[in-house]
């Protein structure tokens, strides 16, 4: 969540500073856009692990009332950079049944849009932090088993 933010921020500014090259980003739950604005973050309030509530209590933990205005930088709030283009592979997951679905999913797409290169999961029925929560379910072992395989082909080249 905040360290699949923290994860998409460093690799713009990764890319804006010209360094380090970085190979790759692995995007789990990624908490990327403060504006509180998708349809998962308004279905996903008042239930569940992290829901609606948690969402804004964590983004004005950061930003203060800055929290869905226009004074929020890219490299805090990744979904609001207009240029998602030069950056490294992603690897993308989340829920179906969580309040960063659509953020995340609309990562991804922008990327595409950029000529950029993302992998994307939306796990049916998983709800935020599931795979650490359910580690033996099913669908735990097979959001494991597609992010470390993402990886393993990263490294492999």
């Amino acid at each position: 969540s905040a360290g699949g933010g923290l994860a998409a921020g460093t690799a713009l500014l990764a890319r804006d500073r010209k360094g380090p090259a970085l190979i790759g980003q692995v995007l789990i739950y990624g908490m990327l856009d403060d504006r509180d604005a998708t349809v998962s973050t308004q279905q996903i309030d008042g239930v569940g692990v992290w829901d609606r509530g948690s969402n804004i209590t964590g983004w004005s933990a950061l930003l203060g009332d800055r929290r869905g205005g226009d004074d929020v930088s890219i490299y805090a709030a990744p979904a609001r950079a207009t240029d998602l283009g030069g950056l490294p592979p992603a690897f993308i997951d989340c829920g179906s049944a969580e309040v960063f679905r659509d953020e995340d999913v609309a990562y991804a797409s922008a990327i595409w849009a950029a000529g950029g290169e993302a992998e994307l999961h939306v796990w049916p029925g998983g709800f935020h932090g599931f795979d650490m929560m359910a580690p033996h379910a099913r669908i735990s072992q097979l959001m494991l088993e597609a992010r470390t395989n993402w990886v393993a082909r990263l490294i492999e080249g």
